[in-house]
């Protein structure tokens, strides 16, 4: 059976296992997952944090980061900025990026989640509100969903993948993981 490995990639940290830049060196995945011949399915960019899924074996891996499965990947997102419904709209009909539009996005403003505090803190301005969304994709661009915010209005302040597939992060910290069944229905 394959293994699937269920982490909370904190904020910071690199979606590979080395850090090939010359400079500073990063945080990568080898410092928070010893578990030989597990690789990420998909990517989450240095600065989101939350949900990433590592597995032994390349189907699964495939059929989890594959944008053709349409697997459905749920984040919670801090916006810079007033929620309107009009902005809600755009995204749940899909906005035109420079790469093109957008598949439709499941939305909905929510109030405050309950979660860790992120190192380094989001930098807020007094003049400015923030609230967040929880905001569901079937496809995975770079930086999507921040570049859905701003298309929008809404620039992201902090993101958190907490969804996907059936695949939850409730229950792990950050920088912590666990492993889990993997069942051909989740995908």
């Amino acid at each position: 059976m394959a293994r699937l490995i269920l982490f909370n990639k904190p904020h910071g940290v690199l979606c590979q296992f080395t850090d090939r830049s010359t400079g500073p060196a990063r945080a990568t995945l080898s410092d928070f997952i010893d578990v030989p011949g597990v690789y990420p399915a998909g990517r989450l960019d240095r600065d989101s944090e939350g949900l990433l899924l590592l597995t032994d074996d390349g189907r699964l891996q495939a059929r989890i980061a594959d944008p053709q499965f349409k697997l459905p990947k749920t984040y919670l997102v801090q916006v810079e900025g007033d929620v309107s419904p009009a902005s809600l709209d755009a995204l749940r009909r899909g906005v035109r990026l420079n790469d093109g539009p957008t598949r439709p996005a499941e939305v909905e403003a929510i109030d405050p989640p309950e979660l860790w505090p992120r190192d380094p803190p989001v930098r807020f301005r007094q003049s400015i509100p923030d609230h967040w969304l929880r905001l569901t994709i079937r496809e995975g661009r770079n930086r999507q969903v921040r570049r859905m915010t701003a298309a929008v209005g809404l620039p992201t302040l902090r993101l958190v993948r907490w969804r996907i597939g059936d695949w939850k992060l409730e229950g792990v910290a950050p920088g912590a993981w666990r492993e889990v069944e993997s069942r051909p229905a989740q995908i």
